[in-house]
């Protein structure tokens, strides 16, 4: 039996294969992942991964919901303090939690609206965080049509940002990235109020 093979309580077993999971769905996409991909990422038997998840979709959907499940709780933190005086602000609270889902992040923001099971989930999610941004942005832009673009145009600066910088930034300078996204963002504010 292999290291990764040997009995691990269910929860554990479960995040090892939706990180697992995670990096294969990303290289792959998920016509092109089988459960047999992924149990051989995670170094477990096929059996072990269906003994955990039913299905592909299953895992592909347990994979999204690891991290808009994270960014829940990191949100519902941020705004029980004041998310200004967090390192990096809004992005330093994204960073962290798609710093702790890489894979499973960039699947959510590129990817899940590509798949045809899974558009509607990711598009909601999108919804959803351009309706908090709006919320954000209600004291700077009155007008409701500029509002919309721009909760929907700093959303992606924000999510795309960071996904850019995990493909290619070192966690050593994550907070120093995430103080910089921020910035860009107050300029892009300051500049559509301004105009």
């Amino acid at each position: 039996m292999s290291e990764t093979q040997h009995r691990l309580p269910r929860a554990e077993r479960r995040t090892q294969l939706i990180g697992a999971a995670a990096s294969v769905f990303l290289a792959g996409g998920y016509d092109g992942t089988s459960m047999e991909q992924v149990a051989d990422a995670a170094g477990v038997t096929r059996l072990i991964v269906y003994r955990v998840f039913e299905s592909k979709e299953a895992l592909y959907r347990a994979v999204l919901a690891s991290v808009t499940d994270d960014l829940r709780v990191e949100w519902e933190a941020a705004l029980a303090t004041d998310i200004d005086a967090l390192p990096g602000g809004i992005a330093g609270v994204v960073l962290r939690a798609a710093r702790r889902h890489p894979d499973a992040f960039r699947l959510l923001w590129r990817h899940a609206s590509h798949e045809p099971l899974f558009a509607a989930e990711a598009d909601a999610f999108r919804v959803i965080v351009a309706d908090f941004a709006a919320g954000f942005l209600a004291p700077y832009l009155a007008d409701r049509t500029v509002r919309r673009w721009a909760s929907a145009a700093i959303v992606d600066h924000l999510y795309g940002g960071i996904c850019t910088w995990l493909d290619t930034g070192a966690f050593s300078r994550d907070d120093e990235f995430a103080v910089t996204l921020q910035a860009g963002m107050r300029a892009m504010v300051d500049a559509w109020s301004n105009s």
